[in-house]
């Protein structure tokens, strides 16, 4: 199944209500359609940037919450790039999520619930260090799996329903992603932009020559 329809089956499946019960039976374009009728208004979606926003080197990370691959780049490399660069002001660091699947779209929209950057990613963090165990099971389990996790962060019922059945801002996750990863090329995750230079997965040590590079040596 291609990526779109994927994205399109689980906004389908927020924009209905009971949303952790739905299947990806759908197919064609019908079900993108019918959220964006049910949206009111355009939503913006915030763009998730640690660092210096002002700084000379940007980073964009593209990376799915179901990828294994990014919950080890998450567990590794990122808290050394955090610590030396990110958190010292050198560089400005955004992350965008990748929706390969649904339940990498639920899982984004539990880290966003929360409503500000340092909880995101906070969220986040639980998210990927949770990764085998929320991704087992039926769509019905990972739902509150992903839940349990919001509540962990100490997101309630009525807003983790509220947020979990936003069809408007699944609608605009799933455009914004298609358009974002269009514009860079992205067909992998992890991947990274780097001063608008796409890279693959790397360890930190590479990733460090990389940003020291740019920073001057």
């Amino acid at each position: 199944m291609k990526k779109s329809l994927l994205a399109a089956a689980a906004v389908l499946s927020l924009a209905g209500g009971g949303w952790y019960a739905a299947t990806l039976s759908a197919t064609g374009p019908a079900p993108m359609q019918a959220a964006a009728q049910d949206a009111e208004a355009p939503v913006t979606v915030q763009e998730m940037t640690l660092g210096d926003p002002q700084a000379d080197v940007q980073v964009i990370e593209y990376a799915s919450f179901t990828c294994p691959h990014c919950a080890t780049f998450h567990e590794g490399p990122f808290q050394q790039i955090k610590e030396n660069y990110i958190d010292t002001g050198k560089i400005g660091f955004t992350y965008r999520e990748v929706y390969f699947d649904r339940f990498s779209l639920w899982a984004g929209m539990i880290a966003r619930c929360a409503g500000d950057t340092d909880r995101y990613f906070a969220i986040s963090g639980l998210i990927y260090d949770q990764q085998r165990e929320w991704t087992q099971g039926d769509p019905a389990t990972i739902a509150e799996n992903l839940r349990r996790i919001g509540k962990t962060a100490g997101l309630d019922d009525e807003r983790l329903d509220a947020c979990l059945n936003d069809a408007a801002k699944a609608q605009a996750l799933v455009a914004r992603y298609e358009e974002t990863t269009k514009a860079d090329d992205i067909n992998a995750t992890p991947s990274f932009v780097i001063n608008g230079e796409k890279y693959s997965n790397m360890s930190y040590e590479d990733f460090a020559a990389i940003l020291d590079e740019k920073l001057g040596g």
